[in-house]
């Protein structure tokens, strides 16, 4: 992982930033006692001199912003010390890139730092946990953090291969090993060698196919299909479930001898609700994601991050990134608010948590919630009234500023015609001024 130097202004105006990014697994570097490398990240405060613009993060404490590095510009981020939870998110996705997991709850960054040192250990890791709660990004970081990074990582979900020719995609078979085998293949194991493959949803595998895969994990080889010659490979086996493969063993639907020659460093992910100091976080990240090539990056109110951490998050991290994506599409200008925020479904009973996730007290929603189109529809037609309003009636500029096409524009102006609500009128959107 690259490491970052912070100038001594950032380390005493943002020492919780620098401290959070340690955490994290960068290295800190100084300036007093090292030179940075060529690929090393530069913090530096608003105002001091940049010599690397496009190895540097400018730093403010004045107002909200958020601006990535484009075309050699250094990235740049101000925050003031309310908005530092989604500061400190913004700062993790600008410094460490789309692989990097997100973490800023303490049992999450426990599971970090416990990730970086297996990832030193070249051994087979069992990841178990929710769907949705970031298991193949933890096995990436396991591999981004090996010293097989530079080799092939590839992902396997075991749920989705048709059964018939789950044994062939990952041993690889000869030519005329089965009907419509013109020629012969690697299968994923060979195609992995020298770096990792992962198994996803690994409860889901055959059991007469498990007998095969131990043999795999025990002999360090595959015979490929219609072979008689097993061929040696070097990979390393990260499996993920979702189910208590504990279980799985008791109801004899996984192979007990296998579950233990997977499970030598069992790693274990939480569900969203049970850490919820990751939400802005990763709500910061999923914003930086998503935004595309706005000229604002949009920042969420302190009324959207409540709303998101009272949800209970049934769809973890994947339903988190759909709201992101809607509150993105709902929001014309340079920040999130509360009513952009719209879920997959209807909460009955949510509560207010601390940071120790301790429920205070039940937030009850209305009996009868009109439908997730209704409102996602509703917000759409309110968000584009808002940005014409903000663009001076431009459609180009609109949008825009949506981060949708001008025909994407035109559809959905008519479609609210169609409703009696002819928003694209310069007289309707400027009365709402």
């Amino acid at each position: 992982m690259r490491s970052i130097f912070p100038s001594a202004a950032v380390t005493s105006r943002k020492y919780a930033l620098v401290s959070s990014l340690r955490a994290q697994g960068f290295g800190v570097g100084s300036f007093e006692t090292a030179q940075p490398g060529p690929n090393d990240l530069l913090l530096v405060a608003d105002g001091e001199g940049i010599t690397a613009p496009a190895r540097t993060v400018v730093i403010g404490c004045q107002g909200r912003e958020v601006t990535p590095s484009r075309d050699g510009s250094p990235a740049r981020i101000s925050f003031a010390a309310e908005d530092t939870a989604v500061g400190n998110g913004f700062a993790r996705a600008l410094i460490g890139g789309p692989e990097m997991p997100t973490a800023a709850d303490p049992e999450s960054l426990a599971l970090l730092a416990l990730a970086e040192r297996v990832a030193a250990a070249d051994i087979t890791v069992l990841i178990n946990g929710p769907t949705g709660t970031g298991k193949e990004v933890l096995a990436r970081a396991i591999h981004n953090g090996s010293a097989r990074k530079d080799k092939p990582f590839i992902a396997i979900n075991c749920a989705a291969l048709p059964e018939s020719m789950l044994e062939a995609l990952l041993f690889g078979h000869q030519k005329g090993a089965f009907t419509g085998a013109s020629a012969g293949g690697d299968g994923f194991f060979r195609a992995a060698n020298g770096g990792t493959i992962l198994l996803d949803e690994i409860a889901e595998m055959p059991l007469q196919l498990q007998a095969k895969l131990l043999r795999v994990l025990q002999e360090r080889e595959v015979v490929p299909l219609g072979a008689s010659v097993p061929q040696p490979i070097d990979v390393r086996v990260i499996a993920c479930a979702n189910r208590d493969l504990h279980a799985e063993v008791a109801a004899g639907r996984f192979r007990a001898d296998l579950y233990y020659r997977l499970a030598v460093f069992p790693l274990a992910t939480k569900s969203l609700a049970e850490r919820p100091q990751d939400i802005p976080a990763l709500a910061a990240t999923l914003i930086l994601r998503h935004a595309g090539n706005r000229n604002v990056i949009p920042w969420p109110s302190h009324a959207a991050i409540e709303q998101l951490m009272l949800h209970d998050w049934p769809g973890n991290v994947r339903e988190l990134e759909n709201v992101i994506q809607r509150a993105l599409l709902f929001c014309g200008g340079d920040t999130i608010e509360a009513n952009h925020i719209v879920f997959d479904r209807p909460v009955t009973m949510t509560f207010q948590r601390t940071a120790s996730v301790t429920p205070i007290a039940p937030v009850a929603t209305p009996a009868e919630p009109e439908t997730l189109g209704n409102i996602v529809q509703m917000s759409e037609f309110a968000a584009i009234r808002e940005t014409l309003k903000a663009c001076n009636g431009s459609r180009i500029e609109t949008a825009k500023r949506l981060g949708i096409s001008e025909r994407t524009l035109r559809y959905r102006l008519a479609k609210a015609r169609e409703q009696g609500d002819d928003i694209g009128s310069a007289q309707n959107w400027a009365a709402s001024a």
